[in-house]
């Protein structure tokens, strides 16, 4: 047969629509017609294009033409189309809060507030006891302050915003003092040097990289200096002959000149970890205590709610920044209020907290726990003897910028396979519905349970299950 020959056999569009629409796929489902042209007209004249390309007969013969295997083209392409991008996933990497896979699950309370806010009219600006308008604000403020002992508190859309309005509103145009071993960058290449220079602040770097004293500060002060600023590294320590100044030291000097504390926690941790088995990370109510004017974190970190940047602290402070033009374009949504009320009011009982907010609850199980979800995952997918998993202890990340050397013990299953390579067994699990992500380490896939429930365990099981009979055909 001839290219032309090849031409004449392919299905006109309107043969091709009525053969998709007799179709299993299309017959149970409700699809625009539009949808269906588009489609058919993109794969006939895909195969067009392959038959004009073809450089000899083998190449031909190669090329189907046949409408049932079009038909199955087009509903590909639907399916893609129909498909949404923003997806769930299962999180088998053991890294709790992970940035890439939306950092911290929302408890229960939190998505129930969640869907009420947004499937019904509600009070976010409208004061129920006088029918007069009111703030957003006001349905967080009030339980921040119980929750932490701060005079008043704010919340913007991320601890980014909240540091960036923080220095605009208290130090635009004049200095604040950082230490240098401070001047971090996080990721998305977030550098506080930049945000500062985009606030109007000018930033005076002291001390050294490992080590800096209270009177690196002191010399520091001029006429100019506003604020005294301390940064939380992140995802990485400086280890060895270091030396810091902690807020309490820095509160008395700023005392003594006037000046500002802010102290950017990052994480937000509310509950203090090390009585958990966890290294100590900086609470909340501790900076407080200490002295900080302005403390700001994240609201979906340590803390396990929605996005948000939380500003607590000194009351004339606070509500400077609240009425500053930026504010407004950094205010909360309906949604994260919701969810971030809902989340806040968990920690009313922090024993409770730990077990119901979903992040507390990974960074705390029992090793034992994750140990019994593993063997029965690994017999599971070991089960139809296309795969070998097995039981292999590890650690566990936090993630997200959060206590970054830890290590938390945790248990995992490792997977092999004679019939495919590691790198498309991985490929093959994080396209699979929903798509599994894990770690390849060592010519193995490695599948973490401390960030995966029995629910997803049964899922990931299920996808070997489907591998297994997709490699016995």
């Amino acid at each position: 047969m001839e290219k032309k020959d090849y031409l004449r056999s392919l299905s006109s569009v309107n043969d091709l629509i009525q053969a998709v629409y007799r179709s299993r796929l299309m017959g149970s489902k409700a699809i625009p017609r539009e949808l269906v042209t588009e489609a058919s007209r993109t794969v006939l004249d895909g195969i067009r294009e392959a038959i004009l390309a073809a450089r000899d007969e083998m190449a031909l013969e190669e090329i189907s033409t046949d409408t049932e295997e079009l038909v199955s083209l087009v509903e590909k392409v639907v399916e893609e189309k129909l498909q949404m991008s923003f997806r769930r996933v299962i999180n088998a990497t053991g890294i709790v809060i992970h940035t890439n896979l939306g950092r911290s699950l929302l408890s229960r309370p939190a998505l129930e507030a969640l869907a009420t806010a947004g499937a019904h009219y509600n009070n976010l600006e409208f004061r129920l006891e006088d029918g007069a308008r009111g703030s957003r604000q006001e349905h967080l403020r009030g339980l921040l302050c119980d929750l932490t002992g701060a005079e008043s508190a704010l919340v913007v859309n991320n601890n980014a915003a909240a540091v960036l309005l923080a220095l605009t509103t208290h130090a635009k145009g004049r200095e604040v003092i950082v230490s240098r071993g401070q001047l971090i960058e996080i990721g998305g290449s977030f550098r506080l040097p930049e945000v500062m220079a985009q606030s109007g602040a000018r930033l005076v770097e002291v001390g050294t990289t490992n080590k800096t004293y209270l009177e690196d500060y002191r010399r520091a002060i001029t006429s100019e200096t506003a604020m005294l600023m301390r940064a939380h590294p992140s995802n990485y320590r400086i280890t060895g002959f270091t030396a810091e100044v902690g807020i309490k030291e820095l509160a008395g000097l700023a005392g003594e000149y006037g000046l500002v504390v802010l102290d950017d926690l990052g994480s937000g941790v509310y509950v203090d970890l090390s009585e958990h088995g966890m290294q100590y990370e900086p609470t909340i109510r501790r900076s407080l205590e200490d002295g900080a004017d302005l403390v700001c974190f994240s609201g979906d970190k340590l803390l396990g709610g929605p996005q948000a940047g939380i500003v607590l602290g000194r009351s004339d402070l606070v509500e400077a920044m609240a009425r500053h033009p930026l504010a407004r374009a950094l205010r909360v949504d309906k949604l994260t209020v919701a969810a971030l009320e809902a989340t806040l009011r968990q920690y009313l009982d922090p024993s409770r907290a730990l077990k119901e907010i979903p992040t507390l609850a990974m960074l705390t199980t029992d090793p034992e726990t994750l140990r019994k979800r593993a063997r029965l995952l690994a017999k599971k997918i070991s089960s139809g003897g296309a795969f070998e998993a097995e039981v292999v202890e590890d650690v566990s990340r936090a993630g997200g910028g959060a206590l970054p050397m830890e290590d938390l013990p945790t248990w995992t299953v490792t997977v092999t396979s004679t019939s495919m390579k590691t790198s498309a067994l991985e490929e093959a699990l994080r396209k699979a519905d929903p798509p599994v992500i894990c770690r390849v380490r060592e010519d193995r896939v490695i599948m973490d349970m401390r960030t995966v429930s029995d629910e997803e365990a049964e899922l990931i099981a299920s996808a070997f299950n489907e591998l297994a009979g997709m490699a016995s055909t």
